[in-house]
This record gives C-alpha cells, structure tokens and sequence, in this order.
C-alpha cells in the first residue's frame, strides 16, 4: 500500500535519518507550519476531533521532534544543563534526542535550582529544566500554540509570538 502523494508528511523520505547535518531544514519547517496551519483551520471550523488528530500527528513526527531539539540546542541556553548534567552539544546526542522524545514513559526530572545575584545584590533562585524537559515542552508547544492563537483575543499583544506592540499602533483607529 502506497501513501498518497499529496498528503502532508511530517516524516523525512528514508524515515530513517541519521546524520543531523542531513536533515533539511526548510524542508522541516515548511511541513511543521503546514500542519499548524490545518490545525488552525480545523479548530476555526469547529471540528475538535481533528485539531486533536492533527496535533497527535504533529508531536509524533520526525521533523517536528527534530524541529523541537533545533530550537533548545541552537538558543542561549543549549549549553547549560539541567538536573542530569547533560548536554545535547554532538550530532550524534541530538539525533538521539530526537529518537527519545516520546510522550509514553515520559517522567519531567525535577529542575536545577541555581542562585543568581540580582542588581541589588540578593540572590534570585532560577530553576533550569533538562535538555529533554525543554524539548518536550517546545514539541508541545508547535501543537498547542496554533489553538492558543486562533482562540486568543484579537486585541491582546503582550507575550504573544507574531504580535508587537507596533502592530497595536498600527490597528488603532
């Protein structure tokens, strides 16, 4: 049985990647976006079973796990492990990473508790997440984030991905 060819497919084309530096970037985001987008027409159209199908669909594919180690790995804060002292900084971690992130099993490690020293010379506590507890969260974080969006109100700009304050000038009256 073949896969219709005009399906979206969040899977690379050998299903079977192994060198980090081969995945296609752009080829990745292009079909994380597409199921995003039908994620956002499924819930405007009311039909919930999908948006939970479609979201099902989108944290289990590849390109989206690969998408979610991509974005802890590359930021400031890839480098700074958490409880279990561990780093995803070779491609070979990452593709393991990738592998890893599955939802059955899956346990959050308690965060690393690091003080830092505020202006005024007190200390701030900051918890730190595992690699694989934020990678978790911006896997999830693809599949959620298009309902918040599509549901959220129009007229709200604060800590929204897309929207500035500059865009509230600009619908102003």
């Amino acid at each position: 049985m073949q896969m219709n060819e005009n399906k979206t497919s969040c899977a690379p084309a050998d299903n079977q990647l192994t060198l980090w530096d081969s995945i296609d970037w752009t080829k990745a985001e292009l079909a994380v976006r597409k199921l995003q987008a039908r994620i956002v027409k499924a819930q405007k159209d009311g039909r919930h079973n999908k948006v939970k199908a479609l979201q099902w669909t989108l944290t289990h594919s590849f390109y989206a796990k690969a998408l979610a180690v991509k974005r802890v790995t590359s930021n400031g804060g890839g480098n700074t492990p958490g409880v279990d002292m561990e780093t995803w900084d070779k491609p070979e971690t990452k593709m393991q990473a990738i592998n890893d992130l599955r939802r059955r099993g899956y346990q959050p490690k308690p965060l690393r508790r690091v003080h830092i020293k505020k202006s005024n010379g007190k200390l701030r506590p900051l918890g730190i997440p595992t690699m694989k507890d934020r990678a978790m969260q911006a896997l999830y974080l693809m599949a959620l984030e298009p309902v918040s969006e599509t549901t959220a109100d129009t007229r709200s700009y604060g800590f929204r991905k897309e929207r500035r304050w500059y865009g509230r000038c600009n619908a102003m009256p």
